[in-house]
C-alpha cells in the first residue's frame, strides 16, 4: 500500500462526533468490525490491528440530529488488503440484514452505508493500479453498479468468513462536503499540495499524492455556500494528513497561512481549517 506511505502525503486517521458512544461502539465493533485501542473521557480510538487507530469517536455532550445540508463529512472510506474481505463484508452485511449501496469506480470496488448518527462510511478495495486508466494526469473514475456475483465468486473460500476487518485494514481517504468547490481547490492544491487527478462534472473534484485516485474527495453536492457543521451535531471532528518529513510541514503551514488559514499547535500535531471549516491535523 505505497499510496499510504510516506513519502507520499495521505490521510491516516478520522475523527467523527456520535450522539451516543456505547450505541455507536457496538455498531463499529458489530457491524464494522473494530476493535477498541483506546477508550476514555467521551472517546475511543478504534483499531483493525490492535496497534495503530483509524478511527475515532468522540461524545456530544448535548447533541442535536445530524445537521443536512452543510459542509462536512460526506463519508470516510476505510481500505481492505484483499478482494476477499471486502467479499466477506458483502456476506456479512447480507446475514446481519445491513442496507448497504455500492459501486464500482473502476479504479476501486465500494461498499456504502451509514452509521446510527448518519456519518457516511465506504468500505473499498483498490484495483491494480496498473488497470487504473490515466489520460494525462487525469484519472478516469465512474459511478457504475458493482458485480456482486463475480465480487464473491473473485472472493473464494477467504470470502465465507467474516471475523472483522483484517489487520491491514487502513483509512483510505476521505470524502468531504465544501461549501465552495474553487475555494477549496485552492487551499487543498496551493496550500497543503495535492494534486487534482480527477474533475467529476462542476461539482466535484477529487485529489491525491503520489498519483492515488484519491486521497481526498471533495463536493458541493450539500449545496453551494453553506456553513459548517455545529459542533453539536455529529459528523467531523477532524482528520489527519500525514506529511513526509518536518521540513515539508513547516514549509506547507507556510503556504496555509499565506492563503489565510490559522495553524495552531496542539501537541504533536499542527490544526488548521480548510474554508469550509473542515478541521486538519497535520503530523509528520
Amino acid at each position: 500500500m505505497s499510496f499510504h506511505q510516506k513519502p507520499v502525503t495521505f490521510v491516516k486517521d478520522v475523527t467523527i462526533r456520535v450522539a451516543d458512544l456505547e450505541k455507536s461502539l457496538q455498531f463499529y465493533r458489530e457491524v464494522i468490525g473494530l476493535n477498541v485501542l483506546e477508550r476514555k473521557d467521551g472517546r475511543a480510538d478504534l483499531t483493525a490491528d490492535g496497534k495503530t487507530s483509524i478511527l475515532s469517536l468522540e461524545e456530544i455532550e448535548n447533541p442535536v440530529p445530524k445537521q443536512r445540508g452543510r459542509a462536512g463529512l460526506y463519508h470516510f472510506a476505510i481500505l481492505l488488503p484483499e478482494k476477499s474481505d471486502l467479499a466477506s463484508v458483502v456476506r456479512h452485511s447480507a446475514e446481519k440484514r445491513i442496507p448497504i449501496g455500492s459501486s464500482d469506480h473502476l479504479v476501486s470496488e465500494a461498499l456504502y452505508l451509514n452509521d446510527p448518527d448518519g456519518n457516511g462510511i465506504e468500505i473499498y478495495i483498490d484495483r491494480d493500479p496498473s488497470e487504473w486508466t490515466w489520460n494525462g494526469d487525469q484519472v478516469t473514475m465512474t459511478v457504475d453498479p458493482l458485480d456482486f456475483e463475480q465480487l464473491i465468486a473473485a472472493g473464494g473460500e477467504e470470502a465465507k468468513s467474516w471475523n472483522g476487518l483484517p489487520e491491514e485494514t487502513i483509512m483510505g481517504h476521505i470524502h468531504l462536503h465544501v461549501s465552495d468547490l474553487q475555494e477549496a481547490e485552492k487551499f487543498y492544491i496551493e496550500g497543503l499540495g495535492f494534486d487534482v487527478v480527477n474533475r467529476f462534472g462542476a461539482q466535484a473534484l477529487f485529489i491525491s499524492d503520489g498519483d492515488y485516485h484519491h486521497h481526498i474527495g471533495l463536493n458541493t453536492w450539500a449545496g453551494v455556500g453553506v456553513p459548517a457543521t455545529s459542533p453539536e451535531s455529529p459528523g467531523l471532528e477532524s482528520y489527519t494528513i500525514v506529511l513526509p518529513d518536518e521540513e515539508t510541514r513547516k514549509n506547507t503551514i507556510s503556504r496555509v497561512e499565506g492563503l489565510g488559514a490559522e495553524v495552531v499547535q496542539e501537541e504533536d500535531a499542527f490544526v488548521t481549517e480548510d474554508p469550509s471549516g473542515n478541521r486538519i491535523r497535520l503530523v509528520v
